[in-house]
This record gives structure tokens, C-alpha cells and sequence, in this order.
């Protein structure tokens, strides 16, 4: 009697070293000696994020977990952690690691996963930057309104022997970059992305939602007076329109105070 295939939804992630193999034929004895100390670290972070490690490719790192927001943030502070590693290594000797992650449809054998899931995963990973973390629209659709970081859509992605493009993401754990946009559904190829791989336009209060999150403090709290005194003036009564006079300069100072920030050194350039 056939046994049934086992399946199961998980997210994928899977790190890879940039220039492995030059990194061996420079110095064997080190290299190994790094990958596996740096190994040791990723699987304590893995664990500590719930999700386990499923094999050891080569100088591949597979690792599934079953809360897509603890995937991406494993990956964060995976790649953060290898980071303050290099600190003192020549620029030559550094160990990168590129990250994928996808949440997908696996086929389960004992304790190990197959499938177009760990696939699509191990190729966006190819496609990251070193030191970097690409994901698919559908780890995005699940995190990006749960975790302090950004994202830079990088649009429809064609993977090897993956048959419909994969919208990807490029995780910007500083929280920088252009405000996120919505996501195709990967299943379904998309329309043609816009000339320059610019994203898709967003509606006007979502440019405006984004203009105001990234507002410092300060200016925003101007902000939300000035729009205070406009409720006031319509709740009021419309035959007398008073509000402009003292909301003006509250948003006059709250754009300099926003500008300034953006300024290299400018203080107040962060929201608490």
C-alpha cells in the first residue's frame, strides 16, 4: 500500500555563505572553522524562535519555523549577530551569509521537507544581497505591520524552475526606505510592473499615512494639534472658519522640525 505524502504550511529559511568556495582556497582550516561557529550561533537563534534547523547543505543553512514573524525576525538578528562577528575580520576573510524566506506548501518525510517551499526559499536567497534578506509577498503580507522594520518591493521575481514569479521584498531592518506596497498574490502571475522597476502607485491616504509615520515626534504631535482645531472649527459650526490662522504655523514649524531631522546630525529624527 502507497503511504500518503505528508504536507504541511511552514515558512522556509535559508541561508547560504557568499563565496564559499573562495573562502575555502584562500584558508580550509579557518573558514570551516568559522562556518561552524557561525552555524552554532544561527541554530541557538533558530531555537530560540521557536523553529528548528532541517539540514546543513554544504555551507547551506535550512531552518523551518512555524510563525512566519519568527522566521524573519531570526533572520534579522542572525544577520545582525554574524555582523558584530566581522567587526575585527579582514575585509577579505569576512563570512556573509544571504537569507531567504518563504512561507509555502512543503512535503514532509521523517524529519526532513521538500517541495517548491524550500525551493523558491533557497532562490530568493541567491537573489539576496550579502549580508542581506529577501522574502516572498506572502511572508510580507504576514509581517510587515508586526515587526519595527522596512521593506523595499522589489517586484515580480522569475526563479529557476519556479513556474510563476515570486513577488519579492528586501528587508531593511532599520526601518528605512519607501513605504511598503500591496503585494500581488504569488500564485497568480501579476501585470507587467512599471517602467524602472518603480512600485505600484498607492492611494493618497496611504502616501499620506506614510508621510506622517515617519514624522519625528515632535512634529507630529503639531501635526495632530492643527488637526485638532479643525474638528473643533467643523464641530463648532462652519459659518466662522477660525482654524487656519492658529494651525498654520503649528504645521510651518512642525515640516521645519521634520526637515531638520533629516539632516546628518539633526536631532529628533526618530519617533519613540
Amino acid at each position: 500500500m502507497e503511504t500518503k505524502v505528508k504536507r504541511r504550511l511552514t515558512t522556509l529559511m535559508c541561508a547560504d555563505v557568499v563565496g564559499y568556495s573562495r573562502l575555502m582556497e584562500a584558508d580550509e582550516a579557518n573558514t570551516l572553522a568559522t562556518l561552524r561557529r557561525y552555524r552554532a550561533a544561527m541554530t541557538t537563534l533558530v531555537e530560540r524562535h521557536d523553529g528548528r534547523v532541517v539540514n546543513t547543505w554544504g555551507d547551506a543553512v535550512i531552518a523551518e519555523f512555524s510563525s512566519v514573524v519568527e522566521a524573519v525576525q531570526c533572520a534579522v538578528e542572525t544577520q545582525q549577530e554574524i555582523s558584530g562577528y566581522n567587526g575585527d575580520v579582514p575585509e577579505a576573510r569576512r563570512m556573509r551569509f544571504r537569507i531567504g524566506i518563504h512561507l509555502g506548501d512543503v512535503m514532509v518525510e521523517g524529519e526532513d521537507v521538500y517541495g517548491d517551499g524550500v525551493n523558491i526559499a533557497a532562490r530568493l536567497q541567491e537573489l539576496a544581497e550579502p549580508g542581506g534578506i529577501l522574502i516572498s509577498g506572502p511572508v510580507y503580507d504576514q509581517v510587515y505591520k508586526k515587526l519595527s522594520i522596512g521593506f523595499d518591493f522589489l517586484g515580480q521575481q522569475h526563479l529557476k524552475n519556479v513556474v510563476h514569479p515570486i513577488t519579492g521584498y528586501r528587508v531593511l531592518p532599520g526601518g528605512a526606505g519607501a513605504p511598503p506596497s500591496i503585494p500581488q498574490t504569488d500564485a497568480q502571475p501579476g501585470p507587467p510592473a512599471p517602467p524602472g522597476g518603480a512600485p505600484p502607485p498607492q492611494s493618497v491616504v496611504a502616501r499620506a499615512w506614510a508621510l506622517y509615520s515617519g514624522l519625528p515626534r515632535s512634529s507630529a504631535v503639531l501635526i495632530n494639534v492643527a488637526v485638532l482645531l479643525f474638528l473643533i472649527n467643523v464641530f463648532s459650526g462652519m459659518h466662522s472658519v477660525w482654524f487656519q490662522w492658529p494651525a498654520t504655523p503649528l504645521v510651518l514649524v512642525a515640516i521645519l522640525r521634520a526637515a531638520n531631522a533629516r539632516k546628518p546630525g539633526g536631532g529628533d529624527n526618530a519617533r519613540n
